[in-house]
């Protein structure tokens, strides 16, 4: 079985990132590594994240399997809370590099022959990356993305954003259009790089740069992923300033995708 590396860049999550580390922990594919990356968290996340990994050797949980009739009580199986085999990489820059950089720290630390990121306030759902890795696996796809649950804080369902099937003009050309639930070989990042620390579209700009490099993508077609909104919190990538640079990098990024596109066609 390939293993996958999931990188989770940390910020600032102090209220989010335990329940990010347990949604991919307790993914239902086996075999994978789970790379943190702290980016000088100020809130106490890079601590929270000290006991979740003490808990992941320490917690346990209790169920009631059985009914002793005799002495007229209920009997409770205790177990690990953690059970799976799961290979975890802790890392603390040691000052703040941003959420790029981070990114990279963790990519290049990655071992498996797949990967992806997860924000560290997003849930991932347990089949994400069983379902996202058989077209990888079938020889079919070297990226592939899912849809998303966009939920507030409350995991209330705030819309289901059901993504395009993948051709190059309509996943790069008209907007970006790929999402942030995927999966794709390491072998790309080997082959074409990191992500562009000077780019404010990191993921925007790095999966073109795949694409026009001859990646094959694919969509599947299922809700795999819960990306939280920020309406009401809109700091560090998503305060107004940075976000409307990412807006005007994307919208430079969709002219080069058009260009591109032009250039092959002839």
């Amino acid at each position: 079985m390939n293993r996958i590396s999931v990188v989770v860049p940390s910020y600032n999550h102090a209220g989010y990132i335990e329940a990010c580390l347990d949604s991919i922990y307790f993914q239902d594919y086996e075999e994978m590594e789970i790379i943190i990356v702290d980016d000088c968290s100020t809130d106490g996340s890079a601590e929270i994240i000290e006991q979740w990994l003490a808990g992941v050797e320490t917690d346990t949980a209790s169920y009631v399997a059985d009914h002793d009739e005799t002495a007229g009580r209920l009997i409770r199986a205790e177990h690990k809370r953690y059970e799976k085999n799961r290979a975890i990489t802790f890392l603390r820059n040691e000052r703040n590099l941003g959420s790029t950089a981070t990114y990279n720290r963790g990519f290049r630390a990655a071992t498996g022959e797949y990967c992806a990121f997860v924000a560290s306030d997003d849930l991932c759902h347990p089949q994400l990356f069983s379902t996202l890795a058989r077209p990888l696996n079938r020889g079919e796809a070297d990226f592939a993305y899912a849809d998303m649950f966009v939920v507030d804080d409350a995991l209330r369902i705030l819309r289901e954003f059901k993504l395009p099937d993948y051709d190059f003009e309509t996943c790069f050309c008209r907007w970006y259009l790929c999402g942030v639930a995927t999966l794709y070989r390491r072998e790309l990042h080997e082959r074409l790089g990191y992500y562009d620390e000077t780019c404010k579209a990191d993921d925007h700009e790095l999966h073109l740069r795949f694409a026009m490099n001859g990646a094959r993508f694919a969509h599947v077609p299922k809700t795999l992923y819960s990306v939280r909104s920020h309406q009401g919190r809109e700091v560090g990538l998503h305060a107004p300033d940075r976000f409307d640079a990412l807006l005007e990098a994307s919208k430079a990024l969709t002219l080069k995708a058009r260009q591109w596109l032009e250039a092959q066609r002839g």
